[in-house]
C-alpha cells in the first residue's frame, strides 16, 4: 500500500521542483514554483450518452450554416401545428410575426432575404448544385457591400449572380436559359452581370462547347452516336481555332447539326439553333467552316 502511494506521488509531482500540482480554472499549476502543467481540460473521447430510454429527439444541433440565408441559418423558426386552436393559435401567429420583424430589421437584410429567395428558386428551376447556389448568394452579398445595387433591380442582380456563379464553376448554362427562368428582363440581367464582372473581377473564362453537347442532345432526343460524333467535332473545332471568339452554345449546336447530317438524324438547323438560343445564321457559319476541308 505504501509503495502505491509513493508511486502516485511521484507521477503527480511537478517535473521541475517536485511540488504538488493544483488544478483551478481549467489549468493545472504547480503550487510551489508556478509551472503550468496543463492549459485546458478537454475530453477528446466519445460521448457515452445513451438515448435508449429517451423518447425525445436526440439531435442537439441545428441545421448546418449556409450562405443561402441572410443570417447564415442561425435564427430559429416558429413552426405551425394543426393541433393548436383558438387563442393559442392567435398567440403563435403574433409571436411568428414579431419574430419575423426581429429577424429582418434593416432594408439591407430585407433585400438579402428577397434576393436569396429568388436565387434559391432559380437554382432549383435550373437544376443547379448547392455550391452554385451558395456562391451566387456570396456574389450578391459582395455586390451589396460594394454598393452596386442602387439604380438596379434586385431580380436582375439575383439572376446575374446565378449566371456568374455558373460561369465561375464551369457549369454550362446560357444567358437565355437563366433569363427565361428569372423574373428580371434580359437587359436587367445583362446590366447587373456587367457590373458584377467589372467591379468584383470574376475569374471567368470561355466555356467549353463540349459542356453543352450532352444537354442539347438530350433535349433534341438524339441518339448517343450523334452525341459522340458531335464531341469529336467540338475537339476538331478547338484544334482548328473555329470556336475561338464564337458563342460556345452556338458551336455545340453546330457540331450536333453536323454530326446529325453525318449519321442521318432528323435534325434541322432551326431546331438545333433554337435549343442553343442562337440564330440559324450563327449555326450555319460554324457548320460551313467545319465542312470547309471536306469540300
Amino acid at each position: 500500500m505504501s509503495e502505491t502511494l509513493a508511486a502516485d506521488a511521484t507521477t503527480n509531482a511537478c517535473p521541475e521542483c517536485g511540488g504538488r500540482p493544483e488544478t483551478a480554472g481549467g489549468e493545472t499549476v504547480c503550487g510551489d514554483c508556478g509551472l503550468v502543467l496543463s492549459e485546458y481540460r478537454i475530453d477528446h473521447g466519445p460521448e457515452w450518452r445513451s438515448f435508449a430510454d429517451d423518447d425525445t429527439d436526440p439531435r442537439r444541433t441545428g441545421a448546418p450554416l449556409t450562405r443561402s440565408r441572410h443570417d447564415r441559418g442561425l435564427s430559429t423558426r416558429i413552426g405551425r401545428s394543426s393541433r393548436v386552436k383558438g387563442r393559442k393559435r392567435r398567440q403563435f401567429a403574433r409571436m411568428r410575426r414579431q419574430h419575423t420583424r426581429a429577424r429582418i430589421s434593416t432594408k439591407r437584410e430585407r433585400n438579402q432575404v428577397y434576393a436569396f429567395t429568388e436565387i434559391r428558386r432559380l437554382t432549383s428551376a435550373l437544376s443547379l448544385p448547392e455550391r452554385v447556389r451558395d456562391h451566387a448568394c456570396s456574389l450578391f452579398r459582395s455586390a451589396q457591400s460594394e454598393d452596386l445595387l442602387p439604380g438596379r433591380s434586385l431580380e436582375g442582380f439575383a439572376a446575374a449572380s446565378v449566371y456568374a456563379a455558373c460561369r465561375v464553376a464551369g457549369v454550362a448554362r446560357t444567358v437565355d436559359e437563366v433569363a427565361n427562368a428569372a423574373k428580371a428582363t434580359a437587359d436587367e440581367q445583362s446590366a447587373a452581370y456587367d457590373a458584377i464582372n467589372r467591379e468584383l473581377g470574376l475569374p471567368v473564362g470561355p466555356i467549353d462547347p463540349a459542356e453543352y453537347v450532352p444537354r442539347f442532345a438530350s433535349r433534341l432526343d438524339l441518339p448517343s452516336e450523334v452525341e459522340r460524333r458531335a464531341c469529336e467535332y467540338v475537339a476538331e473545332a478547338a484544334e482548328r481555332g473555329i470556336s475561338v471568339g464564337r458563342n460556345p452554345s452556338g458551336v455545340a449546336a453546330a457540331c450536333l447539326y453536323t454530326a446529325g447530317r453525318d449519321l442521318g438524324a432528323n435534325l434541322t438547323q432551326r431546331d438545333a439553333a433554337d435549343v442553343a438560343g442562337v440564330t440559324p445564321v450563327t449555326l450555319r457559319s460554324t457548320y460551313q467552316e467545319l465542312r470547309a476541308d471536306d469540300e
